[in-house]
């Protein structure tokens, strides 16, 4: 049996092959002063950082040689994470082919578990017939990477994919690894740093990219590994629903962003469109050359025949060739759809006076006419290959790709309704207590007539929003219902604001009365963000499902209410322990409320990359929920650079969607043990004593200016990474500013305060004042309970990655001496504590020394980060000096990056 060291070796010999062609690269390139700084540099910053030698050292280099030494080690992070991707796959790989117990978080582990647990085949008839899974891309600017990057990276991962082939002889390695050096030359001499402001169009084509690279093949090939795992465990075959589908907030979600608009919602709906068309297109091509078939070898079913009798393909050599006949007509059909519903596309046999496809369904039934034809007649291995999967993949990506959300704050929605009501002599909205707001969108709600008039003259923010949901309805009406079915109320603090949005439904007819019900075609979505609406959440839903007309409005959506909860606010409110436990607990509060009143819930968790914002492996995140909270029903947001982390590689893309899969499958179906009263009470006063904590470090005069001069905040604000704004407005304290760049910022400066503060001074004071016992219960508390558990381990990860002597340096930068001492104290003995209590819980005595994988990858890449940060603070003090200078802000910019790259979720 191999041990770590040998089964490291391919990752090791990828990263010395990597390590020396960069190397030749920047020698040839910037010659040899520079090749000796990136060989001694990093080895220095990481044995001896901050000390005054190096210190000079560094603010001796020339902008050039600073430029050209950010590059190098910024490559080094990117070229260890594609080494590493590829031996996860490679590893992955060995484990199936030894024939491996399941790995934790396969599908194959989860239905073990589940016919352990005897569950029965009903019971998953009935599960995936209400299940929804489904993770929602966003836009949120932690994504530093550009296009061309990322295909350079594709391009990395095929040739050191090929270099592994042990049949290679010398000359073919010799040619690939010159193929190799080639795009990393390419790469080198290409800018990573956008010259220009990300547009809301060009996050959209970012988006789209993934479905080509991933989702197209992967969802597919998930729903078929499904399929066939539970016709072999449970001996009966099951057809699964389109329960797990990939969503997007991508041009639908303008909560701060002045960029999102009517007609950018309505590009993105057909952007979206064209790209599932084009993979269409492109799938059928494939069919009709595979399918070659002769009606002199097969024979073909009745409905195959009546499909080819429509074939606008009229040689010769096809007459005897009735599956491509058919698959002709499918063609000519979906070109005739696209140009219908004016979807640019390439389409083959245009203007043949094709029947346009009125519905995706409609093509997923003709493409299952051929399967059928296949399977009847011997050719049942043929049916199973591609054709099976594009059959799945029309019905999962349909004619719109994604499903996309709208989302915007409830604030603005408030002052819309408002001004509605007021301009058409309804009463003045604003004045009303909540009982009285509720009043009045009720009786409107149950009137025939609108508010609204096309012969008034309405603000700017209502016209612009009364047009982006009748944007929505022309997509619906264009594209199908499932294009665009959510509404999400930022800050939502009342049933008020949900029932807001249902009356700018009901004037863009996407709610209306049917059968004298009421019936909406969206879903009304409340975010609870901040600790406070996260307490408040179930007494607002218990108000909301005590209204007749609302119980009635969601028979339309199938007795659903969905619930966001909202990561990144509650973690900047109160704090990571804080956070955390105010979810868990909202979470449980709404499971009882939803029993009470008979409605199935589905909870949409807004996780950023960074633990800080809820992020972490999301199956032990799933598996850590309160019971009944999963229930089959989870969305999830992938946001920034997580996206290209997890989804740029279709193999491990696979892996990530799979693991959502499998941890959806067990919590909702295995035994789940929720957390015992006397642990809840554990947690709560270890919440409490995190919360005051905290907030006695952020409300501690001058700690905005601590921030805003100790870490790079400001060189993030001009970085062209996101069309969304930093701050909603202008920044005077963190309340301002939006929690993205808040963890961002912290997580360069490698102080990673989001994902830990509280936590240490928390214990500290549990264990002082219930001594010995209470130690012992903390330890018990973490062997037992899983959402303790997941909370350090996550915490862990942000500890090990943190460096308070590289934050000291960022400390370095405050004006004020005096207050940069007193904070960074605080923040260092916070630390301390914090690790102290992690090692008094859990007996590990050094970081990561369970997580021996994720220690060896900090210990590769950890030197050059060290480098990056330490440049990175020389580039600022000279930025500060000189702030005009362009060309320091681009190499920090590339500082940004590469530190970035190097942490893997820092968003």
């Amino acid at each position: 049996m191999m041990n770590e060291t040998e089964k490291d070796l391919p990752l090791r010999h990828d990263l010395a092959r990597l390590d020396r062609l960069l190397a030749e690269i920047v020698r040839e390139q910037e010659g040899e002063a520079v090749y000796h700084e990136m060989r001694t540099i990093p080895v220095e910053a990481h044995d001896r950082v901050g000390t005054p030698e190096l210190s000079r050292r560094l603010a001796e280099l020339s902008p050039a040689a600073a430029a050209a030494l950010v590059r190098a080690c910024g490559f080094y992070a990117q070229l260890t994470n594609l080494a590493e991707d590829l031996h996860h796959n490679r590893r992955r790989r060995a484990h199936r082919a030894a024939g491996s117990a399941p790995q934790q978080g396969s599908l194959a582990l989860a239905i073990q578990r589940l016919k352990h647990d005897a569950v029965p085949f009903a019971a998953l008839v009935d599960f995936f017939e209400h299940a929804q899974i489904s993770p929602v891309l966003t836009a949120h600017p932690t994504e530093v990477q550009r296009q061309s990057v990322l295909d350079a990276h594709k391009a990395i991962r095929k040739f050191l994919t090929k270099l592994a082939d042990p049949s290679l002889g010398r000359e073919d390695r010799e040619e690939i690894e010159a193929k190799l050096k080639r795009v990393i030359l390419a790469l080198w001499q290409t800018s990573e740093i956008r010259p220009f402001k990300l547009t809301v169009k060009d996050e959209i084509e970012n988006g789209v990219a993934y479905h080509p690279t991933t989702f197209f093949t992967a969802l597919p090939k998930l729903y078929a590994s499904l399929e066939d795992a539970i016709s072999r465990e449970w001996g009966q075959r099951l057809t699964l629903p389109n329960f797990f589908r990939i969503g997007s907030w991508i041009g639908g979600d303008r909560d701060g962003n002045p960029f999102v608009t009517a007609d950018v919602t309505l590009y993105a709906a057909q952007r979206q469109a064209e790209v599932a068309f084009a993979w269409y297109g492109r799938e059928l091509d494939q069919l009709y050359r595979e399918l070659s078939l002769s009606a002199r070898r097969v024979k073909v079913s009745e409905a195959l025949t009546a499909l080819a009798s429509h074939s606008p393909d009229h040689t010769e050599s096809r007459q005897e060739e009735p599956y491509r006949r058919a698959l002709a007509t499918l063609q000519a059909r979906l070109t005739a759809t696209a140009q219908a519903l004016d979807v640019p596309f390439d389409g083959r046999f245009a203007n043949t006076g094709a029947t346009v496809y009125h519905s995706p369904t409609e093509l997923a039934h003709d493409l299952q006419v051929i399967a059928d034809s296949l399977c009847a007649h011997g050719s049942q291995t043929l049916a199973a290959g591609r054709l099976r999967d594009v059959i799945r993949a029309v019905e999962v990506f349909g004619f719109s790709l994604m499903p996309l959300d709208m989302r915007q704050f409830s604030g603005i929605f408030e002052a819309v309704v408002a001004e509605l009501f007021s301009q058409a002599g309804a009463g003045d909205y604003l004045a009303a207590d909540e009982a009285g707001r509720q009043q009045m969108l009720l009786a409107e709600l149950q009137s025939p007539r609108l508010l609204f008039s096309p012969f008034v003259d309405y603000s700017e923010q209502t016209s612009k929003e009364l047009a982006l949901f009748n944007a929505a309805a022309q997509i619906q009406t264009r594209f199908g219902k499932k294009a665009l079915p959510n509404c999400i109320i930022s800050n939502c603090a009342s049933a008020s604001d949900l029932l807001e949005v249902a009356l700018l439904l009901k004037e863009a007819g996407l709610l209306r009365v049917v059968d004298g019900e009421p019936t909406a075609t969206v879903n009304i979505i409340p975010l609870f963000e901040t600790v406070a609406d996260l307490d408040a959440s179930a007494g607002v839903m218990s108000e909301l499902f005590a209204l007749p007309w609302y119980r009635t409005l969601l028979k339309s959506r199938k007795d659903t209410q969905e619930v966001m909860l909202g990561y990144s606010d509650s973690n900047k409110d109160g704090g990571y322990f804080t956070s955390q436990w105010e979810l868990y607990q909202a979470e449980r509060r709404l499971v009882k409320v939803f029993d009470a009143a008979g409605v199935r819930m589905r909870l949409f968790h807004g996780r950023g990359g960074s633990v800080g914002r809820g992020g972490g492996p999301s199956y032990e995140a799933i598996m850590a929920q309160p019971a009944g909270s999963v229930a089959g029903q989870i969305r999830i947001t992938e946001q920034g650079e997580v996206i290209g982390a997890k989804y740029s590689d279709p193999e491990i893309g696979l892996r990530n969607l799979e693991a959502l899969l499998a941890a959806t499958l067990e919590a909702s179906l295995s035994t789940v043990h929720d957390t015992p009263p006397a642990e809840e009470a554990t947690l709560g006063e270890l919440s409490q004593r995190a919360f005051h904590a905290y907030r006695s470090l952020v409300e501690t005069p001058g700690f905005i200016q601590y921030f805003l001069e100790a870490t790079p905040i400001n060189e993030i604000a001009k970085l062209n990474i996101g069309s969304r704004p930093a701050s909603r407005k202008s920044l005077t304290s963190i309340k301002d500013l939006r929690a993205i760049p808040w963890v961002f910022s912290w997580a360069q400066a490698r102080v990673m305060l989001p994902g830990w503060y509280g936590v240490g001074s928390a214990v500290a004071a549990y264990v002082e004042e219930h001594g010995d016992a209470g130690r012992d219960r903390l330890r018990a508390l973490y062997r037992n309970s899983a959402f303790f558990q997941v909370a350090l381990s996550n915490m862990e990860q942000v500890l090990a990655k943190s460096d308070l002597q590289i934050a000291a340096g960022y400390a370095a930068l405050v004006s004020d001496q005096s207050l940069a001492k007193h904070i960074f104290g605080l923040i260092e003995a916070e630390w301390r504590r914090t690790r102290d209590a992690f090692t008094l819980i859990t007996g590990q005595a050094d970081l990561l020394a369970d997580n021996p994988s994720l220690a060896r990858s900090l210990a590769n890449r950890l030197p050059f980060m060290d480098a990056l940060n330490i440049l990175q603070i020389e580039l600022i003090r000279r930025l500060r000096q000189t702030p005009d200078a362009a060309d320091l802000l681009y190499t920090a910019h590339q500082t940004i990056n590469g530190i970035a790259a190097g942490l893997r979720n820092s968003g």
